[in-house]
């Protein structure tokens, strides 16, 4: 049941009765901040007064005189100059909570209105080993597909894979000439990846090369126009003086930005020139650059040796992946490449060009948009495709295939300008409703406050992290069940449960972020058993499972049969409250789809619950019927713990 809609529902008739535009009013019925404020608060009056000319608390009086609520709430009351503060009837609210107790899903009904949503996550290039960037798209379009399949959506999970393009043309020069047969033999992912990192280091050494003269002389320029004037802020009279001294101070800047560019270029080109070996590398292989766009175009045009060599690379570098993915218990439902849509590209342009939507410019192939300066290029001069033209192939592919009311992109917020120009296209070409969404989201920063990385300046491994994050779960859960009277598991128990808290820890550290946020990554801040952490999230599930592990099964069942919850003492009526409002949390979830808005919700669980642990006894409370009522609010929190949980990808365990 949610209640925040039943209020919705109920209030509904009686606001369209008093103001034309009601969706707006609606969302000013929220949960209370505060439990001086009741349970729900309605805010509108004030808005509508201004509407309707008349004091907010006048038109309060006038909501809770039409509105029928008798049988849900307490008497509303009006605070300060209109809100509206409503208290839930404590046998209402025990009669919603109730149902769940024998529903394997909570009580939590699916949605009345089901959609078919794409949701296009994780989508790494695979010939490189999956690093710390990866995690947030992976973990928060796991979430997404989670949440919308429990709320009864059909759901369609695309890994579009980085499997094709440049970097493969890259990877099968560096094979050609410089591959170490006995580490690609040992580990080829990563020796596939130390080639295309050396490969793109010397293509970026002769770009810059090429680069750095016109850098200079830029600088130079900028450096005269600052020195001009400069010379006529001297000279100006007072009246001019405002007006050239901003156009100085804006010339500086560009020149500070142009000294940083060309002097982070410079430092690039000199871990190159400096070292003796990709010196010599750079000096045999002066031509990469161009050689690199051959064998890519080579192995677009089917060339029989490049195939054969993106074919052996290929399926290595998908298992390896494949192994990440199954640690962190991720799945797709499929996983289509960019090379799946390579045939289909030429089509998407001439269909472009046939309808008007696109033009040949300076010899590429662009869209012109409105609201965009810079044209969306699908076909470049020398006959190259671009990702826009592969996204495009893509959401024709995808509505012609499945028919999605939603395509949601969890992409990195830097890709926010590609993915504008993208939907606006999409939407010229396509002419179906469909709702286009780019869940952006921020980076993962260091303890330093730069994107995480290690000393070396190398990406962290993913495989890495996982592998870090479970050894410091381990010793959490050892050092734990070591100081108990009498240790409760083996060493396999312990290395289970540090899998689980590990995984669970890197995930929701992530998750707990607002997603278009940065956020620092520090293991030991993960795995703490106090604070917004998975940890302690999993500690208050094992907690549940203690206390019935001392009461016997039978308290379980007892639990799951009881019909009436005591809710006289604060606490307990409290923890009812929030177990209440697991549904409408999770529709919150997909307002702009943000995990966080559960994990918000799982922490303020588990705090009810240590506060209704401390203050409630449950096993020795002095009456059976409380002792009956305190078990099934314990039963319903930690079911709802495990349930929310899963739906961030987080298992559980019985003991920590």
């Amino acid at each position: 049941m949610n209640t925040l809609s039943l209020l919705r529902d109920r209030f509904g008739p009686v606001l369209s009765s008093l103001a034309d535009e009601v969706s707006p009013l609606l969302e000013m019925i929220r949960p209370s901040q505060d439990v001086k404020f009741g349970d729900y608060q309605v805010n509108c009056a004030m808005p509508l007064g201004k509407q309707l000319g008349l004091p907010p608390r006048e038109v309060a009086e006038r909501l809770i005189a039409a509105v029928d609520l008798a049988d849900v709430c307490e008497k509303p009351q009006i605070a300060g100059p209109g809100f509206i503060n409503l208290r839930l009837k404590d046998d209402w609210l025990s009669s919603r909570l109730a149902p769940g107790l024998s529903d394997a899903r909570l009580g939590i009904e699916t949605s009345p209105t089901r959609k078919v949503v794409v949701i296009d996550y994780s989508s790494p290039n695979v010939a490189k080993p999956m690093h710390v960037g990866h995690i947030r798209s992976t973990v928060i379009g796991d979430c997404l597909a989670r949440v919308l399949r429990f709320l009864g959506h059909q759901v369609i999970g695309d890994n579009h894979l980085g499997d094709w393009g440049t970097q493969f043309g890259m990877i099968i020069y560096g094979y050609k000439h410089f591959v170490d047969a006995d580490a690609y033999q040992q580990n080829p992912v990563m020796e596939l990846s130390r080639l295309y990192q050396r490969v793109n280091r010397l293509c970026e050494f002769h770009a810059g090369n090429a680069r750095f003269p016109e850098q200079n002389r830029k600088l130079d320029r900028l450096q005269q126009q600052v020195d001009d004037q400069s010379q006529i802020c001297l000279e100006a009279d007072a009246k001019q003086k405002k007006k050239v001294e901003k156009s100085l101070r804006k010339l500086q800047s560009q020149l500070t930005q142009v000294k940083k560019d060309r002097d982070a270029l410079r430092s690039q080109l000199a871990q190159v020139s400096t070292d003796p070996k990709l010196s010599k590398l750079a000096e045999e292989h002066p031509k990469i650059g161009e050689a690199v766009l051959e064998e890519t175009v080579r192995l677009h045009a089917g060339d029989e040796h490049s195939l054969a060599l993106w074919n052996e690379f290929l399926p290595k570098c998908r298992q390896e992946i494949q192994r990440i993915y199954e640690r962190l218990d991720i799945h797709f439902d499929v996983e289509y490449g960019e090379s799946f849509y390579h045939q289909q590209l030429a089509n998407v342009v001439k269909q472009f060009l046939t309808s008007g939507l696109a033009r040949e410019s300076e010899g590429a192939i662009c869209v012109f948009l409105e609201d965009w300066d810079a044209p969306m290029i699908i076909r470049k001069k020398d006959g190259a495709f671009l990702y826009a033209t592969t996204d495009l192939a893509t959401i024709r592919y995808r509505m012609e295939t499945w028919n999605p009311d939603a395509m949601l992109y969890v992409v990195d917020h830097r890709q926010s300008e590609h993915f504008g120009k993208l939907f606006t296209a999409a939407r010229k070409w396509i002419h179906e409703d469909v709702q286009f969404c780019h869940v952006g989201f921020g980076t993962v920063l260091g303890r330093d406050g730069r994107p995480y990385r290690t000393r070396s300046g190398d990406t962290v491994g993913l495989e890495n992290l996982l592998d870090e994050a479970v050894a410091k779960a381990h010793t959490v859960v050892a050092d734990n069940d070591q100081r108990k009277p009498e240790p409760e598991m083996d060493e396999e128990e312990r290395m289970q449960v540090a899998r689980v808290v590990g995984h669970g820890a890197i995930k929701y550290a992530d998750l707990s972020h607002n997603r278009t946020s940065d956020y620092e990554f520090d293991t030991d801040k993960m795995l703490a058993l106090e604070g917004n952490t998975a940890t302690y999230l999993q500690y208050s599930y094992a907690r549940v499972q203690s206390i019935f592990r001392r009461a016997g099964m039978d308290a379980r069942r007892e639990a799951q049969t009881s019909r009436v919850f005591e809710l006289s003492h604060p606490a307990e009526r409290a923890l009812a409250l929030q177990l209440l409002r697991f549904g409408e949390t999770l529709e919150e979830v997909l307002v702009d789809y943000r995990p966080n808005q559960l994990t918000d919700y799982l922490f303020k669980l588990a705090q009810l619950f240590s506060v209704f642990f401390e203050h409630c006894p449950v096993l020795k409370a002095e009456r059976d019927a409380l002792r009956e009522s305190r078990l099934a609010l314990s039963d319903l929190t930690s079911r709802t713990m495990k349930q929310g949980l899963s739906l961030l990808g987080i298992g559980v365990v019985e003991r920590m």
